[in-house]
């Protein structure tokens, strides 16, 4: 087994490559783990890829990227609590590159069962994310729940908010990505794009109007604010209430005041409380009567979810690929995001 370390790096021109790198001591509270795959992001991680094929800048400094890996441990270093060598466990972070060895802060690896998969391990990070958000959600039993692009994060927050009892309603504009969330146990599915969207969702949350909203999808999103506001609930003073979470990347101009009505407009950042902490990410941690829901809390009821079959992210994952061909990944994603939702990215060793 040979510790030559591979990473797909992004390049000045646009174009990802697949170089050797060296591979850093361990510092003291990480993991080393000998990555089996990770998971492509279409949302966050392809906006750099973008930006780059469009500045063309071959000046720039190559780019590392990814932050959603699975494998091994091989090697522990320092305080890692019960992770061991020879355990499989799901990664995150910004050690968590796409490369075949990284290094990763101790709260930042979790443990992944045996009947678990790696492919569906690499979900950990981004289900943690549409976990967090559902969080802010807080759906109830028999709430009535809309949640806005069927990607990665959109499609888990939808199945998230419908485990907890919420009836839930998906809207997305590609057909394929309809197709995945309908394999998702996600029966019900619109094209906000339809004439009668608006008096649809309206009549599938009749007579109450819908408790909550997610945005998971980025881009111009003022339109589509003011299209769900009109199917919120609505209070007898005729005022829009409920909660609208902002989990995608989405840009939204927001009134004050009457034209807002009393709806609680709400940011949720990434995986939960603790990451971009170093001191947390490398072994400290939060008051669990204070901080209930970190980001490792959030990582381990995500895998169990999906060990579970409660969560399901294989009709997610359309295609795999080695990791020399991040490239193609990339132009998949960008060209045809019709076709290609989830792309895994086998490791070489």
């Amino acid at each position: 087994m040979t510790k030559e370390r591979f990473m797909a790096l992004l390049h000045g021109d646009g174009v990802i490559r697949m170089e050797s790198v060296p591979l850093p001591e361990l510092a003291e509270n990480e993991v080393r783990i000998k990555v089996d795959c990770s998971l492509v992001s279409p949302g966050t991680e392809m906006v750099p890829v973008r930006a780059f094929r469009q500045k063309h800048d071959l000046s720039a400094a190559p780019k590392r990227f990814g932050y959603a890996c699975a494998g091994v441990i091989t090697e522990v270093r320092g305080n890692v609590k019960n992770l061991k060598p020879g355990d499989r466990v799901a990664a995150m972070g910004g050690g968590a590159k796409h490369a075949n060895w990284v290094n990763v802060p101790v709260n930042l690896a979790v443990p992944i069962p045996d009947r678990l998969s790696f492919e569906e391990a690499t979900f950990a990070c981004l289900g943690a994310t549409s976990l967090h958000a559902v969080r802010q959600a807080d759906p109830q039993l028999s709430d009535y729940g809309l949640v806005l692009g069927g990607g990665l994060v959109g499609n888990m927050a939808a199945q998230l908010s419908q485990l907890s009892g919420a009836r839930v309603l998906l809207w997305e504009t590609l057909a394929g990505r309809r197709r995945i969330a309908r394999k998702c146990r996600l029966k019900n599915v619109r094209d906000p794009r339809r004439s009668s969207a608006g008096e649809d969702a309206a009549a599938f949350a009749a007579p109450y109007g819908f408790d909550f909203a997610v945005f998971a999808f980025g881009g111009q999103a003022t339109a589509a604010f003011h299209q769900v506001q009109r199917v919120m609930k609505l209070s007898a003073d005729g005022h829009r209430m409920g909660k609208i979470i902002l989990v995608g990347g989405c840009l939204v101009e927001v009134g004050g005041g009457a034209s807002s009505g009393n709806l609680r407009i709400i940011s949720a950042a990434r995986t939960g409380a603790g990451y971009h902490d170093t001191a947390w990410e490398y072994g400290r941690d939060y008051p669990n009567a204070f901080v209930r829901y970190t980001t490792q809390r959030n990582l381990n009821e995500i895998v169990r979810l999906i060990a579970e079959k409660r969560l399901l992210v294989k009709p997610m994952i359309t295609a795999t690929l080695g990791l020399e061909e991040t490239n193609t990944a990339a132009d998949m994603l960008l060209d045809t995001p019709d076709k290609v939702m989830g792309i895994i990215l086998k490791m070489p060793h």
